[in-house]
This record gives C-alpha cells, structure tokens and sequence, in this order.
C-alpha cells in the first residue's frame, strides 16, 4: 500500500490517508453565513470520495473580517446547528473536518453593510497590488479579533468539529500583520518577526484558553509574499519554527500577500508538465527539515508519485488539494484504484474567476451543463442581498 494511504495521526485525531482538502471557498453558504443543503452535499461527496481531512472555506470569527456575502460564519452561537451538520455529514462517511477560522483584514471590502472601512495593520499608500481604501486597526480592535477567535474555536468543538485551522495566508488578516510591506506599525503589533507574529500567538493562546490542550489547532501559513520587498522566504522560514514553539499542532506551508495575478499568488497556472508541480514542495521541505510538528504541503500536487516521494522523503507528513477537488471530489479513492491516473483539472482558473463574479463553486471546465443553472441562482442571490458577493 501507498504510504499516502496509510491510517496515520495528527495530534489526537486518527486520518484514514495522508491526503487533506485544501480550504476552498464555496460561495454556498446562505446570505446569513449559515450552512446550506448544497454545502452539505459538498462535504459527503469529498468524503465519500475518500479525503482524510477536510478543511471547511474560510468562515469569517466576527463580521469585519467577512469578505462575501455568501461565506460561512462561526461569529455567533446561532450558526453551531448548521456546522453540526457539516461535522456529522464528515464523520459518517469516516473523514475528518476541520473549520478554517478566517478574518480578511482589509480585504473585507466586497461587504458594504458595516458602515465603515475595512482595517489592516496598516495603511500602505504606495502598493502596486492593492488600490482599495482601508484604514489601520486600533488596538481594541485587534483585542475584539483576538476574542473572536477564541469564541470561533469553542463553537467549532462544540459542532463536533475535529480540528480548527487558522487562516495565516494569502494576503488575509493574518498575512497582513506577517509581511513587513503591510505591517509597518510602531506598536507592540509591528516591528520585529515576533511582534508581526503577535497575532497569530495570542490568538492561538486564546483558543487553547477556550478548547482545552487536546484539541488541534493548525495553521495556514504563507511563508513568502508574492513580490519583491514584502516578507521573504528567510523570515517565513523562522516565523514557521516560531509558531510551532508556540505549540500549533500542524503547518500548511503556502505563501503570504498576493502579487501580480497569477504567478505571484497561491493559485499558479499551467500546471502541465513535472517541473511546474509542487511549486511550494521546497518550503514545505525547508521547514520540514527544521521543525517536530506535521507539515502539510499545498500547491499544484497532482501526481501520486510525486506526493509519496515527498512523503517518503520526509519532506512533508500530509498533501494538500483544492482544484482538482473541486473537478473530482472522489479522486482520492480513485487515486487508491489507480494511482497513474491524471487528474482532469486543467488548472485553469475559471472555477476561480466564477466565484469571484458570485456564481457558487463548481468544475468549470468540465461542467458547461451547471453553467447557466449556477449564474442563474447567483443573479437571485445577488439581488436579494443588495449586490454584495
């Protein structure tokens, strides 16, 4: 057998494979942030499919980290019955789940509901990546997040939820105190590696406060940003051994702000030939090398002989998948029967670019038939909610 399909252990939790789904946001929720029939539905074909953890999309801790207006929220008690759901639709196939706890930082920007402006670290008045208006966090706004968190992480254990994972990538909130480039504070949040990582310390502190020492918390981290003169890989490196002294239980190793569209972001194209796979594979490796807890490599993994490789290697403990997922969410079993077989994602972006236009997930490429069913409800949907996506 497959070392990738071998039973193994992250922290307390018992995974049937090596193999995760990658968080990927679904535009599926209702526009209450509560839990649908669809989303549902998503969950049991990834794990009747054979995913051993599955990472929910991101779902927002408190509302000024919402950046649409179909994502999941976990900011209040009254969203818990709906991510009961989720959980028991995972376990009864014999998954794992984990909620991604998610705030956007100043690219909350797409909802217009709250009256105010989105808030980062800073305010940066000269970035090439980013035009959009935004202000810079006080200090009992970071506290208010902190708590948030906190609270997130206990409704997710109450839901039955096996593990949360901390969005620290990608440009997101977490990314944003990281990078030198959007950090640029001269309080105890900025400055030096460990005041940028502040954030991501106190608030893992505030979950074990809230979830007990038993429960896994991982996180998503990008560990270089998507340019030149924003965080690189060396300081991305240490922020990684960092955090896990912390005592975070597992690290997806992914990388930070995003530069230009799409070579500088976590969402590379053309993944066509080997040399284009595992385009994060050394990072991960780097700091595999260097830390005791589980990595788990993301990014272009498409082939099985390169992922056990990895594994075999000890470059990595679990691989990480998201768009070819969303074109074959039983591909891990179809992996097991045949682990020649070629994903048919094309890498192409388009499922991306769809929801960014506020059309629910789904395989564009190879799924023409749900197109017009799928912009149809996304134009209800929109109407409804005021336009917001």
């Amino acid at each position: 057998m497959s070392i990738l399909f071998e039973s193994t252990r992250l922290k307390n939790m018992t995974l049937s494979n090596r193999f995760v789904r990658s968080a990927t946001y679904d535009g599926l929720s209702d526009p209450t942030g509560r839990v649908t029939d669809r989303q549902i539905s998503l969950i049991d074909d990834l794990a009747a499919g054979g995913v051993g953890l599955i990472v929910t999309a991101i779902t927002y801790v408190h509302p000024s980290g919402q950046v649409s207006s179909f994502m999941n929220s976990i900011a209040d008690d009254a969203c818990i019955p709906g991510l009961q759901k989720l959980a028991r639709t995972a376990h009864q196939r014999g998954a794992r789940i984990a909620v991604q706890l998610y705030h956007g930082g100043r690219e909350a920007r797409f909802v217009k509901t709250r009256g105010q402006l989105p808030a980062g670290p800073s305010v940066i008045t000269c970035d090439p990546f980013y035009r959009w208006n935004y202000r810079e966090m006080t200090e009992e706004e970071i506290q208010v997040v902190v708590h948030a968190f906190g609270q997130a992480a206990r409704r997710a254990r109450e839901a039955g939820f096996d593990a949360v994972q901390i969005h620290g990538a990608h440009g997101y909130l977490f990314s944003q105190f990281l990078s030198p480039f959007t950090n640029q504070r001269e309080d105890k949040w900025g400055g030096s590696l460990e005041n940028r990582l502040r954030l991501h310390t106190e608030v893992y502190q505030a979950i074990r406060r809230e979830t007990g020492a038993d429960y896994p918390v991982l996180i998503k981290l990008g560990v270089e940003d998507g340019f030149t003169g924003g965080l690189t890989i060396a300081e991305g490196i240490q922020a990684a051994l960092m955090l896990a002294d912390a005592g975070y239980d597992a690290l997806e190793i992914s990388s930070g702000v995003r530069g230009e569209k799409y070579e500088g972001t976590e969402y590379k194209t053309k993944i066509l030939k080997p040399s284009r796979e595992g385009y994060f594979r050394k990072w991960a490796r780097d700091i595999k090398q260097k830390i005791g807890v589980p990595v788990i490599a993301v990014g272009g993994l498409k082939s099985v002989a390169m992922m056990e490789e990895m594994v075999r290697r000890g470059e990595a403990d679990f691989v990480s998948l998201c768009r070819p997922l969303i074109s074959e969410p039983d591909l891990i079993r179809s992996w097991n029967a045949d682990p020649g077989k070629k994903p048919r994602c094309l890498y192409c972006n388009q499922c991306l670019e769809a929801v960014h236009r506020g059309i629910p997930l789904y395989c564009v490429a190879f799924s023409k038939k749900e197109q017009a069913a799928s912009e149809s409800s996304a134009a209800k949907r929109r109407s409804k909610s005021g336009g917001n996506s």
